[in-house]
Formats: C-alpha cells, sequence, structure tokens
C-alpha cells in the first residue's frame, strides 16, 4: 500500500514539474532571435502595431511574474495583444544574444525584465527599465498599462494629436 501512495505522490509530483517546466519556458536561447524578431517587425508593421522584447531568461522570476501579470489581467492581456507582437528574447549562458543586445543601445545595463519597444520599421522607440513598473512583490497594473499605453503605434502617431494648423 505505500508503494502505491509512494508511486502516486511521485506520479504527481512529476506532473507538477512538468507543468513547471513548460510555463517556466518563455525564453528559447536555441532560437534564431535575429531572425525572429526580423519577422516579428513585418508582421507588427503589417498590423500597425509595435512590438514589445521582453529580454531576460527563464532563470528570472521576475521575467515569469511579468509574464504572468501581463497575461492574466484582463486589461493588460487586451492591450498587449492589441497593440503590440511580443517577443521573449533570451539573455542566458546558452545563449547572450550579445549581437543584438549591442543594436538595441545594451539594455541589459537595467536589469531583467527590460522591455524594448521597436515600431513596424524596427526601430528602437524606448527602453524600459522593469523596476519603474514594480510595486511590493510584484507589478503594479497602473504603471504597466501606462508603459503599454505610452508606447502603443497609436499613441505616437501625429493623428493621435490635434493640431493648431490642421484646424485652420
Amino acid at each position: 500500500m505505500k508503494k502505491i501512495v509512494l508511486l502516486i505522490l511521485m506520479t504527481l509530483l512529476m506532473i507538477d514539474v512538468n507543468a513547471q517546466t513548460t510555463e517556466d519556458k518563455l525564453y528559447h536561447p536555441e532560437a534564431d532571435a535575429k531572425t525572429d524578431i526580423g519577422n516579428i517587425i513585418t508582421k507588427a508593421n503589417a498590423e500597425g502595431k509595435h512590438v514589445l522584447l521582453q529580454i531576460g531568461g527563464n532563470w528570472c522570476k521576475w521575467c515569469v511574474a511579468f509574464h504572468k501579470k501581463a497575461t492574466e489581467n484582463d486589461t493588460l492581456k487586451s492591450i498587449l495583444t492589441n497593440k503590440y507582437i511580443t517577443y521573449h528574447l533570451n539573455y542566458s549562458k546558452e545563449n547572450w544574444n550579445e549581437d543584438i543586445l549591442a543594436s538595441l543601445g545594451y539594455p541589459q545595463r537595467f536589469g531583467f525584465p527590460v522591455f524594448v519597444v521597436l515600431d513596424g520599421e524596427g526601430n528602437r522607440l524606448h527602453t524600459q527599465n522593469s523596476v519603474y513598473l514594480e510595486e511590493g512583490k510584484g507589478y503594479s497594473t497602473k504603471e504597466v498599462l501606462g508603459f503599454f499605453n505610452n508606447w502603443s503605434a497609436t499613441s505616437i502617431d501625429p493623428k493621435s494629436y490635434p493640431s493648431k494648423n490642421r484646424s485652420k
């Protein structure tokens, strides 16, 4: 009987570990990030969106926490889905992606996660230090929402703002 209980517990533990491993695999060191980002920029351009690069690694609990916050909060998820194409750029001993980070102005200097917003042409518009989005032991919905809204394609489109010259 003890063996059966032990076997059941081991099976449940393995299921939990496998679920955790899958969930933690936000970042893929084996990916060809340069090609992936190029494809995402093309897609963002076609859809009138910006690209949000979340830079970090599966080793980073704050990176996983941000992803959970952004995808489990309905308001944040909606803004993220409607205004951005997101890519998790790996930074780990398996693949530092040094060339890409150099081309982005070394955003890793801010710690992890760090976010880089690109327009539909691949131009870097903003680098966001995630510490300004934190609240307590997590992330502030208000601050993350502000970040998402302030750097979306519509927020920096001149047509979104009335001009004194256009109204004459």
